[in-house]
């Protein structure tokens, strides 16, 4: 039976992974569950992603509650971002998704290669 796109569209779980699931989102969060960071750092962490993009991500992970921005009062004022409680519970579910991905990927491979996908 189809799920209806109104269903689809309200569902907690469509709305976690469209958030996790950009290109960003998981190397952050993941590099902030190792510890705090200042935008600078991350910005090198990232291979690849612009200034604007990480502000982008930062400040949605910050919406979402997922991600703090704490400024200290130096001059000039530096600013660190560090995962919140709740940010941290994200690193479980993160890792076993990794470990399965990483479990599998041999076999997905092969399936796509007899689909004749990428």
């Amino acid at each position: 039976m189809p799920v209806p796109a109104s269903e689809h569209e309200a569902c907690p779980v469509t709305d976690v992974l469209r958030r996790v699931g950009d290109k960003w989102t998981v190397l952050v969060i993941v590099l902030l569950g190792q510890r705090r960071h200042r935008f600078n750092e991350l910005h090198r962490a990232v291979d690849g992603i612009s200034q604007r993009m990480l502000t982008r991500t930062l400040r949605t992970l910050e919406q979402d509650g997922l991600v703090e921005r704490e400024v200290h009062p130096t001059t000039p004022p530096s600013v660190e971002y560090g995962l919140t409680r709740l940010g941290a519970t994200l690193l479980q579910p993160l890792s076993a998704l990794a470990d399965w991905a990483v479990t599998h990927h041999d076999e997905i491979s092969a399936a796509r290669g007899r689909a004749g996908g990428s």
